[in-house]
């Protein structure tokens, strides 16, 4: 039976991230910023970004249809 190995998650806080969005940087990841994973990319979006298009994530649209 082949197992496979799942990717080790970033320790939160270790990189710099920039909303994919509106271009908003922080350093580490915020506890209030979304991660989306779309096409096999993480995309992060800032809180306010993420509260302005909750619907269409909670829906699960990918971020170009907002």
């Amino acid at each position: 039976m082949d197992e496979q190995q799942t990717p080790r998650p970033v320790r939160p806080g270790a990189e710099n991230v920039v909303c994919s969005r509106c271009g908003k940087a922080a350093e580490g990841i915020p506890p209030t910023w979304i991660c989306s994973v779309e096409n096999h990319t993480r995309h992060y979006f800032c809180e306010g970004c993420a509260r302005a298009n909750l619907r269409a994530i909670e829906s699960r649209l990918d971020s170009a249809w907002w």
